[in-house]
């Protein structure tokens, strides 16, 4: 029972909870329907307000286009308060453009007070309200500004409206109500102004004006017009003014419009006026002073990022370019803004390209963000950039070290002046006016003398100068050779630089940058830039500059100054090295090792092409050659070094020493030399003369690369099928080795050519009808290897290239090009001094050739056969046929040659050499032959001796007889090649051998115990004074009868060896 009622009071206050929950989302749900209700009557409340308010302003505006009669300025201002409080972008864009329009005309009225607009700020319960309208209304024009594009002619039309708007309300002194009477009234008026403007400086005004000028002069071709660009950079200079050029307008300004792409040439070009405006205010001067504080500075660079921060750099250069007063007066400040600006870009670039980094026009690859919209800008911000560099500038910044005159000789112009005829040739007056006028010639040698003080004003000025072009080498990395060639267009500013650079310290020079070295201070750094600076551009010259430009004219730099030069940079380069600068450097250190490297060695590579300096000029004498070989045997980094940069140290034989040695260590690694407890590997093949080139092609091809550095002999076989008869003890291959190399650099087989004049060796641009050709240049690397010298004279530019040296960065094609053809580099080099219009000569970028009887027409670059050779594009022209007739031609064949080439030797330690060396290390020394190394080191046969009558007659004909080309023929009898080997005879493989002999060659069975006697007792079986002398070249061995008189034997010598007979004349 108690539990039944227990039962039914739960269930009773189950259903009141649930009632009681009913009732209370009852009320809930009445109270949102009232606040939904409410809510849906305030927006239709609203929207029928709003509709009305519209309708009311429609109506306004429709009874004002359709009446004539001027409404009054407080009716305007009313209308402009509503619409201002029912604005919405979208739907009240047409009726702002009439409110603009309706202010604009009411204050054009003339001598109605009340239908002006500004006259409501006079109203004294109306000012603070009509104040907060304008700057709501210009706001809001602002807004539209940001969105409105120049280059659609629609939008242009609206931005010309609501600048007028802005230009028209930001300032009093065109207001009709100041005039007369109201001229009380401009303090007032003003001050009203500068509070709009610096409300909507506030807004954010200036980016405003960024964008709208960013849209429109971002791009190849300005879209914003005279009046628009006009009303722009009116506006945006407003504030400034007002405000007395405050430091925060001051940093606005430079942030939001002095970083538009090009804007000082956009203003220069389409409104001079504001250039006047900014000469006026001294903006620049401004500029410069308030850049010069580093806090400033900073926070400029980091606000405005990478591509911004260049736009701003070209804008205040050509800014100081056509502000020279200014540049003049704040130089120092001046330059120490482009340099911390520069710095803090180069911190961002990057020398390749990774994740992080973004490609850039001018700055390469950069770790920043980059706006890619501002590429159509960047020819016009690089066009901005170039002024730092032009003459202008130079002469400016340079002024210093310009106006020293350089010590002078006799006036020689004047005295060839008088000595020429007036019927000389008008090219060869031009000639000598040049070489007069422009170059060095006029002057004493440059050298170093010392005597200026390091911390005087004059040299800060000039380390400055050249820190701020040398960070804008390293920053501006796609335009670094335009900077060089600007630097170096003027012919006296790096002689003058030169002179500077002798002045500097107790000494002069040298010892004062090594000393920086080891200084880092400040003042070190600046004077390194300094030194980095010269080599940079004078390497940058030396490379454009042609042979006459050099050597003739001496453009710049007289010979003589080179030698001081290249004396300086070597001694500088190898303290670097040998004192462990080089070994420990990095950053700065580095790129200033590299700078004075790669000028020292552009000298010396133009000294290997064409001497100029005095012999063993590049060697160090107090370098002692054993104390290199230990230091390299110890594995010492400071002689690798010196080996990898500047080998020509290092005396020539020292280096072919260390060469040989290179090559035994390796064959040695490869077990290819005899040792005490091993016998090398021997590779037999079986050549048939009658198809040797083919043989030797089949039998080498097969083999691997290492097996190639051992030894190979050969054994011949005859017509018959029948095997030569002898042995091979390396005179049989050395046979071998020359008659293939003979062949296969035989012109007549099209696999090499030669060059006009000397005729020298380089790849035929038609061997490649040839099948496998390039096989055979192993055979070149097996001679080398060994030390078999061969009589191949390569061609010096293609040798440059198989030593890698087209590779460099500053490798000039145009300098190589004699060695190829002398008379087409004389023409072509003709045309750079060509003084007539180039385009009156019918040339194209294109090159006509002969091939196997048909023209063939090849094109320079894409199109070149339709795009004609004119002034402007000459020297292109020049270093496109130069790079066509030294690579393209014959691309192919040299890529197959180098790398046949370098499968056998190494390319690192052919380094060591330079083009010459490297042909005297092929084809021997071009040296005279010295008689008494080859008496020294000569082997005797068949009964003679160095006593011997016969012999001493031999030595004595060569020494006094025959002249040094007739012992070159006779060397070359002997031994198949006219060069000495290049370290002397003793290094001749097999060595230098003379045997008598008393029977032909046919009968000849070499050395008997009879024929020995009798030759040692001179006994002769018959007079052999019919007989010629023989040689076998393969063994190096000369056969000579036994003359009974010197005359007989000089007599027949001269014969055999002018005839070149060998075996076959006896």
């Amino acid at each position: 029972m108690f539990s039944m009622i227990q039962t039914s009071k739960t269930e009773f206050l189950d259903m009141a909870r649930a009632a009681r929950e009913e009732r209370k989302g009852q009320k809930e749900r009445e109270r949102a329907t009232i606040v939904i209700q409410a809510l849906v009557r305030r927006y239709l409340c609203r929207c029928r307000l709003l509709r009305t308010i519209r309708h009311e302003i429609d109506d306004f505006f429709d009874v004002s286009e359709s009446n004539s009669s001027k409404r009054s300025a407080l009716v305007v201002f009313k209308i402009a308060r509503k619409l201002l409080f029912v604005f919405n972008v979208k739907e009240d864009k047409e009726r702002l453009q009439k409110l603009c329009n309706c202010v604009l005309n009411s204050m054009e009225v003339e001598n109605e007070p009340k239908v002006w607009y500004v006259s409501i700020a006079l109203s004294k319960d109306l000012t603070l309200l009509w104040i907060k309208q304008v700057k709501d209304l210009l706001w809001i024009c602002c807004v539209f500004l940001k969105r409105l594009k120049p280059d659609i002619l629609q939008d242009a039309k609206f931005i010309t409206l609501y600048l007028t708007v802005l230009i028209t309300l930001t300032d009093a002194s065109n207001w009709k109500i100041l005039k007369g009477k109201g001229e009380a009234l401009r303090p007032a008026m003003n001050h009203i102004c500068a509070n709009i403007m610096g409300h909507l400086n506030q807004k954010g005004y200036y980016t405003v004006l960024q964008i709208l000028l960013t849209n429109g002069l971002a791009r190849s071709k300005p879209s914003l017009s005279k009046a628009t660009l006009t009303a722009i950079f009116t506006l945006a200079l407003r504030p400034m003014i007002v405000a007395h050029f405050s430091d925060n307008l001051l940093r606005s300004f430079l942030l939001h419009i002095m970083s538009v792409p090009a804007l000082v040439t956009h203003l220069s070009t389409i409104v001079p006026e504001c250039m006047s405006m900014v000469h006026s205010h001294e903006l620049l001067r401004k500029f410069i002073l308030f850049l010069s504080r580093d806090e400033q500075c900073d926070d400029i660079c980091v606000c405005l990022e990478g591509s911004h921060t260049l736009c701003l750099l070209g804008n205040l250069i050509y800014l100081a370019y056509l502000s020279e007063k200014v540049l003049e007066e704040e130089t120092s400040h001046f330059i120490s803004v482009l340099t911390a600006m520069l710095s803090y870009c180069q911190k961002y670039v990057s020398q390749k390209k990774s994740n992080l980094t973004h490609w850039h026009p001018v700055l390469g690859w950069f770790s920043q963000t980059v706006d890619y919209g501002m590429n159509e800008a960047m020819p016009l911000v690089t066009r901005q950039l170039q002024y730092l560099w032009s003459v202008r500038v130079i002469r400016l910044l340079f002024q210093y070290v310009l106006s020293k005159k350089l010590p002078e000789l006799q006036d020689v112009v004047h005295s060839y002046a008088q000595s020429s005829s007036s019927s000389n040739n008008i090219q060869v007056k031009n000639l000598f006016k040049r070489a007069f006028q422009k170059s060095a010639s006029m002057r004493n040698i440059l050298k170093p003398v010392g005597g200026k003080r390091v911390d005087s004003p004059e040299v800060q000025k000039v380390c400055s100068i050249c820190v701020l072009y040398q960070t804008a080498l390293t920053t501006l990395t796609q335009i670094r050779l335009q900077i060089l060639t600007g630097l170096t267009y003027l012919d006296d500013l790096l002689p003058k630089l030169w002179a500077f650079i002798c002045e500097l310290g107790p000494q002069g020079g040298l010892k004062l940058f090594l000393e920086c070295l080891n200084n880092d201070t400040e003042e070190s750094k600046r004077l390194l830039a300094m030194l980095m600076l010269f080599c940079d551009c004078s390497r940058h010259l030396i490379t454009i500059l042609d042979e006459i430009e050099v050597y003739e004219e001496q453009v710049s730099f007289k010979l003589e100054e080179l030698v001081t030069i290249s004396s300086f940079l070597n001694s500088f380069v190898f303290k670097m090295i040998w004192d462990g600068i080089q070994e420990s450097a990095n950053g700065e250190q580095l790129e200033l090792f590299h700078a004075v490297h790669g000028w020292l060695m552009t000298l010396y590579e133009r000294d290997c092409r064409r001497r100029f300096a005095p012999d063993d000029h590049w060697l160090r004498k107090d370098l002692k050659p054993s104390l290199i070989f230990q230091d390299l045997d110890k594995g010492r980094k400071r002689a690798q070094l010196l080996l990898q940069y500047i080998p020509h140290t290092i005396p020539h034989k020292n280096r072919v020493l260390l060469f040989r040695n290179m090559v035994t260590k390796e064959k040695g690694t490869l077990g290819l030399v005899e040792t005490s407890s091993a016998s090398p590997h021997v590779i037999h093949v079986t050549i048939r003369r009658s198809r040797m080139l083919e043989d030797g092609y089949e039998q080498l091809r097969r083999l691997p690369v290492n097996t190639m550095k051992g030894v190979i002999r050969v054994k011949f076989m005859n017509d018959l099928g029948v095997d030569e008869a002898g042995i091979d003890q390396d005179g049989v291959f050395k046979e071998f080795l020359e008659e293939i190399i003979k062949k296969v650099f035989d012109p007549a087989l099209n696999l090499f050519k030669t060059t006009s004049g000397d005729e020298r060796l380089y790849p035929s641009p038609t061997s490649y009808i040839h099948e496998n050709v390039y096989e055979t240049k192993k055979y070149l690397n097996i001679s080398f290897q060994q030390g078999i010298v061969v009589d191949v004279p390569f061609a010096s530019f293609f040798l440059s290239q198989v030593l890698g040296h087209h590779h460099s960065a500053l490798y000039s094609s145009i300098d190589e090009l004699p060695s190829l053809d002398a008379e087409f580099y004389k023409n072509l080099t003709s045309i750079k001094r060509y003084d007539g219009d180039i385009g009156d000569l019918g040339l194209t970028l294109s090159y006509d050739e002969d091939v196997m009887g048909q023209l063939v027409c090849h094109e320079l670059i894409p199109g070149g056969k339709t795009i004609g050779v004119t002034n402007e594009n000459k020297i292109s022209y020049i270093h496109l046929m130069a790079h066509f007739r030294m690579h393209t031609q014959v691309k192919d064949q040299t890529v197959a040659f180098i790398r046949g080439f370098r499968s056998i030797i190494n390319p690192e330690w052919l380094r060591m050499f330079s083009t010459p060396e490297v042909q005297r290390l092929i084809a021997g020394d071009n040296a005279e032959i010295d008689l008494e190394d080859l008496k020294k080191h000569t082997v005797y046969y068949g009964g003679f001796h160095g006593s011997h009558r016969v012999i001493a007659w031999l030595w004595d004909i060569l020494a006094h007889d025959f002249t040094a080309e007739e012992r070159a023929m006779f060397l070359k009898f002997v031994t198949s090649c006219s060069r000495p080997p290049l370290l002397g005879f003793a290094y001749l493989k097999p060595p230098f051998s003379i045997r008598c002999v008393e029977v032909s060659d046919d009968q000849d069975t070499g050395d008997t115990l009879g024929s020995v006697l009798r030759g040692f007792f001179t006994i002769r079986k018959k007079e052999p004074g019919g007989r010629l002398p023989t040689s076998s070249t393969c063994f190096n061995l000369l056969k000579l009868p036994n003359y009974s008189k010197k005359s007989i034997l000089r007599e027949k010598l001269r014969y055999a060896i002018s005839m070149n007979t060998g075996f076959e004349l006896s």
